[in-house]
């Protein structure tokens, strides 16, 4: 029994030592289902590593599923963003195949933040799961129905590949 638990000992120590988030250079590709009041949408995100704990990259939601009382055009159902990162997964040090990343992100609607956190189970393939919330909105009279979607709290689920 001790053999058995000193070889699991020594692979886990050998297969943890990769990090998930390598710093400069870095690439993460998400891919996910987003849930916000009246739509459900996807988002796809691209990051690169500019700096030990600092990313770049750009993020699009799509809205798909509408409530019946909301009537959209693309524009209201689309956003782009430019989105910046701290990934600070090695500064928690929970895992080394987990990531958290707070963010900010400038988009087509609004200037928000976002927290996010992903889990590798290989060095390629993993989970994510994504907050995000206005912080300060471009249209600040009441908003419509539809010009509500992706300029209020939504949350994102997917998958997560790393390059």
């Amino acid at each position: 029994m001790k053999k058995i638990l000193l070889i699991a000992a020594i692979i886990c120590s050998v297969t943890a030592n990769a990090q998930i988030y390598s710093g400069k250079g870095d690439q993460k590709v998400q891919i996910g289902a987003d849930f916000q009041d009246g739509a459900t949408g996807i988002q796809g995100t691209y990051d690169y590593g500019i700096a030990q704990n600092f990313s770049i990259g750009l993020g699009v939601n799509y809205a798909l599923g509408l409530d019946d009382n909301i009537d959209a055009d693309f524009d209201e159902r689309a956003t782009l963003n430019l989105r910046f990162n701290a990934n600070i997964g090695d500064v928690i040090n929970v895992d080394p195949m987990f990531d958290v990343y707070p963010g900010l992100h400038f988009s087509t609607k609004n200037f928000g933040g976002h927290l996010g956190a992903r889990y590798f189970f290989t060095d390629g393939f993993g989970i994510f799961s994504e907050a995000a919330f206005p912080l300060a909105k471009y249209k600040t009279e009441d908003l419509t129905p539809s010009e509500e979607l992706y300029n209020q709290f939504n949350f994102t689920l997917g998958l997560a590949f790393n390059f």
